[in-house]
């Protein structure tokens, strides 16, 4: 691995990830960042809190700022919300692609189940929150939440499960992953339809970011594997989207789906060229006899054609998925957990089953493990699909339970939903934090009973 970082810093901060994705759950990690966030929002800490998420970016030079929107610089918050979350999405992006072209999702027989039981778990939570919305009186303003309990977060879900260890059958999660990753589907078209506020004037903006993806495709097609070329004219386009009103998260998950997922090299041939360096190598040192810390100009040469083909072994799409993953983990999700989670309780005033928070609590804990069940229970019922080696009608409950763990996904829904500082912005993060909570919660237990430790 270390071959594709020439920059030790680079080296010693992958290193770092690695070890730490080791020792640290990342949907643990999520949930204690989390329960410091909410303990600092209704501490005195709480005004210096909100005033970091105010700091305005620039990045630029005469008149010209990257980190702006209509001529408005970025705060600290927009800048986590819009720009590092376009990241995120851009991962997701790519683990689409991935399991489109080799995964769960590659082929019909294998992706229509956990592609049924998310449909199911994006209808019933809508059900659930437009039922209750009804017997609250919901205004059109409230209403507007109601994609937040849509989503599944992959992360909190598959750590929340990791925390079971090896008990848990493979194919299990496998279909959690595949149904999240459907989910998440699900929810880039909602925020791409709803939650985007293009206009006319955008016409232009648009226009321009629409022949850079297809700049994007055309390397795709010419097989041109630089990385750079896609992160600096993914990043145009991010901007672009920004400017025409577009949510920029959406360019993350485009620029993902042009990203070559062949390797410029391939093993077979990578494998036969390394044996081939490797046999000179041999050579060089068998001549001198004695190691030396001092390599040979041919020494050099040969290693450095060992490296370059390393590079190219490795398609851009895994490689920007390898080299992401831990900093998505353990940076940026837990940085916009810390953005967004900050629920502050009006002890004086509080009202914790308001209309807002009941129905997104509802629509996680009760609309996520209802639709998932069902869907799946009436597909295996009209032979539709059938229930994977391992998974039983016990154990897809408890699955069907962690599907309600919607924390990232579903605090972002609620950001664009709700005017920042409203109460309605309060309540649906407080629905999100105590649905996913008790979504997980519940979930654990039931699959730690279904599967004793031995």
């Amino acid at each position: 691995m270390e071959l594709n970082y020439r920059n030790q810093r680079f080296v010693k901060l992958y290193s770092f990830l690695d070890k730490l994705e080791a020792w640290v759950n990342p949907g643990v990690l999520l949930l204690l960042v989390a329960l410091i966030t909410i303990i600092i929002a209704n501490s005195p800490l709480r005004e210096w809190y909100e005033s970091i998420w105010k700091i305005k970016f620039f990045l630029g030079g005469d008149g010209f700022n990257l980190f702006s929107h209509q001529g408005h610089s970025l705060t600290t918050l927009q800048m986590v919300n819009d720009a590092l979350m376009a990241v995120f999405f851009f991962l997701v992006g790519l683990e689409i692609k991935r399991e489109m072209l080799v995964g769960e999702l590659s082929s019909f027989k294998q992706a229509i189940l956990p592609i049924i039981a998310a449909c199911g778990g994006m209808i019933f939570p809508v059900i659930v929150f437009f039922f209750v919305s009804k017997l609250y009186g919901f205004s059109p303003i409230e209403l507007r939440g109601i994609a937040i309990p849509m989503a599944t977060d992959i992360a909190f879900s598959i750590g929340v499960l990791g925390l079971l260890g090896k008990r848990i059958p493979i194919s299990l999660k496998i279909f959690l992953l595949a149904l999240a990753i459907v989910d998440d589907i699900g929810g880039i078209v909602v925020i791409a339809v709803f939650y985007s506020t293009f206009t006319t004037a955008s016409f232009v903006y648009l226009l321009v970011s629409v022949v850079l993806f297809a700049i994007l495709l055309l390397g795709n097609y010419l097989r041109i594997n630089s990385k750079l070329f896609y992160a600096i004219i993914g990043i145009a386009i991010w901007y672009l989207f920004l400017q025409a009103g577009i949510h920029p998260t959406i360019a993350g998950v485009l620029v993902a789906f042009t990203v070559p997922a062949r390797p410029h090299i391939n093993v077979r041939k990578f494998t036969e060229g390394i044996q081939q360096d490797l046999d000179i190598l041999r050579k060089t040192v068998s001549e001198k006899g004695t190691e030396s810390i001092v390599l040979t100009n041919r020494q050099v040469k040969y290693l450095s054609r060992i490296e370059t083909a390393a590079d190219h072994v490795v398609s851009p799409l895994q490689d920007f998925e390898d080299n992401l993953e831990g900093v998505v983990n353990y940076f940026i999700m837990p940085l916009f957990a810390f953005a967004n989670a900050g629920v502050f309780f009006n002890w004086a005033e509080l009202n914790m089953f308001s209309g807002v928070t009941v129905s997104v609590l509802l629509g996680l804990l009760v609309g996520k493990v209802t639709g998932i069940f069902s869907f799946t229970w009436l597909a295996v019922k009209f032979r539709v699909s059938r229930l994977s080696t391992g998974m039983t009608w016990r154990n897809l409950f408890g699955l069907s339970l962690l599907g309600g763990i919607g924390f990232t996904v579903a605090l972002f829904l609620a950001g664009l939903s709700y005017p920042l500082g409203s109460e309605l912005l309060n309540q649906a993060k407080l629905g999100v934090v105590l649905g996913s909570l008790f979504s997980g919660m519940l979930g654990y237990f039931v699959l730690r009973m279904v599967f004793k430790k031995k």
